[in-house]
């Protein structure tokens, strides 16, 4: 009996062992997403992919996502601030229009206040017209523009972000005055695209991924593309083939909440990072025609500095501060 039961034992601290190797070790409990931006535009889609992302790989058991858009982003950083000291469950969808609206705002409250985690992709934007646009190729929109330049509206993210700064930086470079630019804030994501679809904008830029579904669909046409070079499944010239010496692009990625240990900041850091190499996260990558550019910790940190020294110049040579 004895031996029994001591082979008993054996088979079920093997069993216990071989259960322990296949449970899902989770880093996170209940990840709290803040997208400080409207649903559907690129902060929230950001969050909801990398949330989807972190599902897959096991590295948190369940996501929330709250929404907190306003002043390029920066309602929602000082609430997340605010809210979340110490709480390595909660993750910040952080971008490069982010930090221009800390540049122009100049808030109490900044990404100094906050832990940075993980630069994830760059997104490059789309100058597209909506489908039935007198605009055929970007040179009929670039002669109109410089022609009457208020006479065209642009629409993009709020004043002072990528968006804006791209159409400013592109008016530069044909000679129009920056205060002769109609330039159009909206929250982004739905909607830009109805204010275009209904007239109100003739000409909108923003991130493929927030575009992409209705230029699947044929409502919006794309006229070129502010990347280095063409982007695979963007059927687009790029700004600078065209002769135009024009980059327009948002870098994306995650911050943690302030006040982290060592510890808690590794394990936030090593979740979000495995994510990135989940399958759900690398098909989206794809299908927005995002371009990948992880980079972690404190040289993200040293990143985001220079982004601002780099923004600010820009801010001031476009009129914008």
């Amino acid at each position: 009996m004895s031996a029994l039961i001591r082979r008993f034992s054996r088979s079920m601290a093997a069993g216990l062992t071989a259960a322990m190797l296949v449970a899902p070790a989770f880093a996170l409990d209940t990840v709290k997403f803040m997208a400080p931006g409207s649903v559907g535009g690129g902060y929230d889609q950001t969050a909801r992919v990398l949330g989807k992302a972190m599902i897959e790989a096991n590295t948190a058991k369940a996501v929330t996502f709250e929404n907190k858009g306003g002043a390029g982003g920066t309602l929602g950083l000082a609430q997340f601030a605010n809210s979340t000291k110490g709480d390595p469950n909660a993750l910040l969808v952080v971008g490069a229009i982010m930090v221009a609206g800390i540049e122009q705002n100049k808030p109490q409250i900044s990404l100094k206040d906050v832990t940075p985690i993980a630069r994830l992709f760059t997104e490059y934007n789309v100058i597209a017209v909506r489908k039935d646009s007198p605009y055929k190729t970007l040179d009929d929109l670039i002669k109109d523009f410089k022609e009457k330049p208020t006479g065209v509206t642009f629409g993009g993210g709020s004043k002072g972000s990528i968006d804006h700064i791209g159409i400013a930086e592109l008016a530069g470079k044909l000679d129009v005055p920056v205060n002769k630019v109609n330039y159009i804030a909206t929250g982004g994501g739905g909607e830009i695209v109805a204010q275009t679809l209904g007239g109100q904008i003739k000409v909108l830029t923003g991130g493929y991924a927030e575009l992409g579904q209705y230029i699947k669909a044929g409502q919006i046409r794309v006229l070129a593309i502010g990347a280095p070079e063409r982007v695979p499944g963007i059927d687009a010239p790029t700004l600078k083939e065209s002769g135009y010496d024009v980059i327009i692009g948002n870098w994306r990625g995650v911050y943690g909440a302030a006040n982290l240990t060592a510890e808690q900041r590794k394990e936030v850091t090593d979740a979000v990072v495995a994510a990135s190499k989940s399958k759900v996260w690398q098909d989206n990558i794809k299908t927005n025609a995002w371009t990948e550019s992880v980079l972690t910790g404190d040289d993200f940190g040293k990143f985001v500095d220079d982004e601002h020294v780099r923004l600010r110049a820009m801010l001031v040579k476009v009129g914008l501060l």
